[in-house]
């Protein structure tokens, strides 16, 4: 039994992992009793399973996912919807809402438009056929405020953190809200733009230094940093004010 690699160490294709009796997890295959790569990433062995975690990836539709979309045509009785994936999905007028729509008469642009983004729920999907989505669920609908941020999905797990840590210290730190979809595409907003932008900032670091450890500790010191001057800023504008 050997292991070649040391814990999230970046790895490619075709890499030798271990060798022994470890059990197969994802993005790895075996030849003999040998594990190998089988995309970049970085190699991790959790539980006696050797595992591959991609930097990059494409998102790839499952049932239950919460994602984020981006209408992109409408139909007589439907929405096609961009979700950031090799497949776009369709929303059926009778999955949008909980009423009934008579289609012949109303105009589903007055719903959700080209170029709109909504929150939606995957409610059918098997390769077959272009996933199916539902807003029915709660938090689902058309966003109407804030910014939609988008990063690799692989990424997605590293934002969260573990139980919530990541992305609630930083909802405890700047005073926001967040929806992640599972696509790698998120909602955010706040009542202050400068904090909107802070947390694009902050959002597109962690998808840069999302494989480095002890990450958490510096978005929060860059929280705080951002704020610490723009403190500093409004209380120099105030002092020039008075001295005027």
């Amino acid at each position: 039994m050997a292991v070649y690699f040391t814990q999230r160490e970046i790895v490619v294709p075709g890499q030798l992992l271990a060798k022994g009796p470890y059990q197969l997890g994802s993005n790895v295959y075996k030849v003999g009793n040998a594990i190998y790569s089988s995309i970049i990433g970085l190699a991790e062995l959790k539980d006696r399973a050797i595992h591959v975690i991609p930097l990059k990836c494409c998102y790839v539709p499952k049932v239950g996912d919460i994602v984020i979309g981006k209408v992109i045509d409408v139909g007589i009785s439907h929405w096609t919807v961009d979700i950031a994936s090799p497949y776009s999905a369709i929303l059926q007028v009778s999955d949008a809402f909980n009423k009934v729509i008579d289609t012949t008469r109303e105009d589903l642009t007055k719903y959700f438009d080209v170029g709109d983004f909504l929150v939606a729920k995957i409610i059918a999907f098997d390769r077959t056929r272009d996933p199916l989505l539902s807003t029915k669920e709660p938090k689902c609908g058309k966003i109407d405020r804030g910014t939609v941020v988008e990063i690799s999905p692989a990424k997605i797990p590293r934002l969260i953190g573990k139980k919530g840590s990541m992305i609630n210290m930083i909802k405890k730190e700047i005073n926001c809200q967040i929806l992640v979809g599972q696509n790698g595409r998120i909602w955010i907003y706040a009542e202050n733009p400068e904090d909107e932008l802070l947390l694009v900032r902050v959002i597109k670091r962690i998808e840069l230094e999302a494989h480095t450890s002890g990450l958490t500790d510096r978005i929060r010191e860059m929280i705080r940093r951002e704020k610490s001057r723009r403190g500093n800023v409004v209380s120099a504008s105030k002092k020039g004010r008075k001295a005027s």
